[in-house]
């Protein structure tokens, strides 16, 4: 039984050192992850080293120029424009960071239960996800938003509630399909309970594809924010928000002008979507062998 043991735990760290290896191979997800821990510092470390306020209005530069008082240029109202990107960086992350853990809670148990139980369950989860899915998701985030209130943390909520679904049917075929292993038939004949089957058999092996919906529920919720807030409905001025502050600069002549009002904003919520969705891809490779494989065999 010892020797077994170990065998299971050497297969287990092999399986564990191919799967870093591969995504350390991966150029465009080792780009994206050092992007993305370089925003996290610097949306986190800035605000303490430098005399940042998003919030102040400078009386003597409204609508002013990148400078050496203020980096990227003001808004309309004197703001500083560089303080309100970073801090607008913090929060684009803890939107997509949090509503994504929102989504996780509710969905994996979910998910994992409905595949387990079977039956009336399954129908009623299975069901309410199929629901859920079947409106579009800016409208009813719209109207739940707009019916509770916007700010950071209703719109965090909002997003992270609507979007269990994707784990929940993730999760839940995974679970299927580890429930015809034999390991998993073995636990269940030697009478382990139901607790102990689904956290020591089933979620281990089922969990791991669900890392990659992480990462992509993390990109859709950051354009999420960004897109309600846009709208005026996400995060409410005075609080920055890289949505809103597109928000600020819609105007033609701003547009055609006045390139550091929108274009920053801009790119930050391009390049951090582009980085989470290359490391995503990375991830997705790096767990499944064979599409490596493939890929090698197709070059």
């Amino acid at each position: 039984m010892t020797n077994k043991l170990k065998d299971e735990k050497r297969a287990k760290n092999s399986y564990s050192r191919d799967v870093l290896e591969r995504l350390l191979a991966n150029k465009p997800a080792m780009i994206g992850l050092i992007f993305l821990i370089v925003e996290a510092i610097l949306v986190t470390v800035l605000p303490w080293l430098l005399p940042l306020d998003p919030i102040h209005s400078d009386p003597l530069a409204f609508q002013a120029a990148p400078s050496a008082a203020h980096w990227l240029g003001t808004d309309p109202i004197g703001r500083d424009l560089f303080s309100r990107l970073i801090y607008g960086g913090r929060v684009s992350l803890l939107v997509g960071v949090f509503s994504t853990l929102i989504s996780l809670v509710i969905g994996v148990p979910l998910g994992l239960l409905a595949g387990y139980y079977r039956g009336v369950f399954e129908s009623i989860v299975m069901r309410t996800a199929d629901i859920f899915m079947s409106f579009p998701s800016i409208v009813l985030i719209l109207v739940l938003v707009s019916v509770v209130g916007p700010s950071i943390w209703s719109v965090t909520l909002v997003i992270g509630i609507l979007n269990w679904t994707s784990f929940a049917r993730l999760i839940y075929a995974n679970t299927l399909s580890v429930m015809e292993m034999e390991y998993v038939e073995s636990a269940r004949a030697i009478g382990s309970k139901d607790f102990t089957t689904i956290s020591r058999y089933i979620l281990p092996n089922a969990f791991p594809p669900i890392l990659i919906t992480v990462s992509f529920s993390v990109a859709a919720a950051i354009l999420s924010e960004s897109s309600l807030s846009f709208l005026g409905m996400g995060v409410q001025p005075p609080a920055a928000s890289w949505g809103n502050m597109l928000h600020d600069a819609q105007s033609i002549t701003v547009l055609s002008k006045q390139l550091w009002s929108w274009l920053p904003p801009g790119l930050a919520i391009l390049f951090t979507v582009l980085s989470i969705n290359y490391l995503g891809d990375g991830l997705r490779d790096a767990l499944d062998p064979k599409i490596r494989l493939n890929k090698k065999t197709q070059a």
